[in-house]
């Protein structure tokens, strides 16, 4: 570890020496050489306002991912029914527009059947999406099919849900029926019991407590 220390501060001495050697002239030039530092303007598209956003379609506006940024914004801002009028005034041409389509539509209220045309309107695209806005509209997409995806789990938790139900009933119905046919055997059972009872009672005694039969009298006719 010394050695390298050593070694390191040796280089940066020698620097450090070559530095203060040069000659006021070069340190002069140096002074005097004017940096251009290029200009690089970005377009400030949160300023804009939303409806020039959706009139403008221009490559350099649409292959910027702020662009997009700002239009997801406004569209945000809309009601359901502002943002399906203002996505039926941009018919699907292209990637630009399918895109735009969807962004709007998707604050509309859709039904999962609507989302699923136009996340497949855009996908029909997918190789045109500039490098630029491809991992946005990549995010975005993912988004609209996370929610297809809990469309359907809440679709099949419904008919789940009312099949279980139905099945329920049945099984509620099947319960009624059997208490009833139940209760039916049982009074039939309490009926059979009182007439037996009843048949019973009136039956005449044919044997004396001897157990003999009573004898006929020698003037009675048998």
């Amino acid at each position: 570890m010394n050695i390298v220390f050593a070694s390191l501060f040796t280089a940066l001495l020698s620097l450090s020496l070559s530095g203060c050697s040069a000659s006021p002239a070069a340190s002069s030039a140096h002074r005097d050489a004017v940096v251009a530092e290029p200009e690089v303007r970005l377009p400030d598209y949160l300023a804009t306002d939303c409806a020039s956003v959706w009139r403008n379609e221009s490559a350099t506006a649409t292959g910027n991912p702020l662009y997009w940024l700002r239009a997801i914004d406004c569209a945000e801002r809309l009601s359901p029914a502002e943002a399906r009028a203002e996505a039926h005034r941009w018919p699907v041409e292209g990637w630009a527009r399918a895109f735009k389509n969807g962004i709007l539509m998707a604050n509309g209220n859709v039904t999962p059947l609507e989302r699923r045309d136009y996340v497949d309107a855009l996908d029909a695209y997918s190789s045109r999406f500039p490098g630029a806005v491809r991992p946005l509209i990549q995010l975005w997409r993912g988004n609209q099919v996370a929610q297809l995806d809990l469309s359907e789990t809440r679709t099949r938790f419904a008919h789940l849900q009312q099949s279980s139900d139905a099945q329920l009933d049945a099984l509620r119905q099947q319960q009624t029926q059997m208490r009833q046919i139940l209760n039916d055997t049982q009074h039939k059972l309490e009926r059979l019991t009182d007439i037996e009872r009843q048949l019973s009672s009136r039956k005449a005694p044919d044997v004396t407590e001897s157990g003999h039969a009573p004898e006929t009298s020698p003037h009675e006719e048998p």
